[in-house]
């Protein structure tokens, strides 16, 4: 049995297994992000960059609405809108190598649970799927209960908040 002993005594400690192992991996993937990216040095200077170059170029936009356009002021907005970009550009490969450890995490545990929950049945759908939804939810699965419910789709459920009766 896959189920670790401390849960095996509830009647649905499948479902409830996959959903713990889903939550403790979403809190480590928000470690992760907030150790790689959100509490260092370097995201706080760029998001601070952002922040006032988008200010500086909303004042100057409203600025130049209410003056006559100069030459000098489209020059002064074109250099701040470069910078804005450019800031962007580096935030977000900043947060990009992030994303990167996030994905291999997810994917070392979604492989974790495929081989623990691997022909099993761990919910039961309050609907009968049709077509690739059916595919989808049944992958795995021997059974012939179109309601049944395999750990990747529960996960998948989960992940996006969707009601599903557990087993």
């Amino acid at each position: 049995m896959a189920t670790p002993q401390f849960l095996s005594f509830f009647k649905y400690s499948d479902s409830l297994t996959v959903v713990a192992i889903s939550i403790c991996t979403a809190v480590v993937c928000e470690a992760i992000s907030w150790i790689l990216i959100y509490r260092t040095n370097s995201y706080k200077s760029l998001k601070s960059s952002i922040d006032k170059a988008s200010k500086k170029l909303e004042t100057m936009k409203t600025e130049t609405v209410k003056v006559t356009t100069k030459k000098s002021k489209t020059k002064k907005i074109d250099r701040v809108e470069t910078s804005l970009k450019e800031s962007s550009r580096d935030l977000s490969l900043f947060k990009f190598k992030s994303g990167a450890v996030v994905a291999l995490v997810l994917f070392i545990v979604f492989g974790l649970l495929n081989s623990l929950f691997e022909g099993k049945v761990v919910a039961k759908l309050p609907f009968k799927p049709i077509g690739i939804v059916m595919k989808m939810s049944h992958r795995g699965l021997q059974s012939d209960d179109a309601t049944d419910c395999s750990m990747a789709f529960l996960l998948i459920w989960e992940i996006y908040g969707t009601d599903v009766a557990v087993v």
